[in-house]
């Protein structure tokens, strides 16, 4: 398939495409007359770092699940690059929740502090 359908079938443009291939995420095969020729392999490469993305990662972090799937994995997160990645994600994600936490229970106290009948929980309010 050519640029254009890959493209469409991806549901992404042929610029983000263009851009995976200048990464050395996507390899296109050239036709004679020079035009980008595309597998389902491909696509299969497209979609993975699309739901990758989606969920936060990179697209530095989506390298080692294309080079799964390039391995010949049927799933780029069955090897242990990919898993790693995942490690380190799950850590900055727990990391970020544990100073959200901190935050919260900040504008808790100061909210029950100015006026203990804006504390959001009705077992710790006083005003109930």
């Amino acid at each position: 398939m050519r640029i254009g359908e890959l493209a469409r079938r991806a549901g992404t443009t042929t610029r983000a495409l263009r851009f995976y291939e200048s990464e050395g995420l996507l390899r296109a095969q050239r036709a004679a007359n020079g035009y980008r020729e595309y597998g389902e392999h491909d696509l299969r490469l497209v979609r993975e770092i699309q739901s990758l993305q989606a969920v936060g990662l990179s697209l530095e972090d989506t390298r080692p699940f294309v080079a799964c799937l390039r391995a010949g994995h049927s799933s780029g997160d069955s090897c242990p690059d990919s898993r790693e990645v995942y490690r380190r994600r799950l850590a900055e994600v727990d990391a970020c929740l544990e100073r959200l936490q901190t935050v919260r229970e900040f504008l808790l106290a100061r909210l029950a502090f100015q006026d203990p009948c804006l504390v959001p929980d009705p077992e710790e309010s006083p005003c109930s």
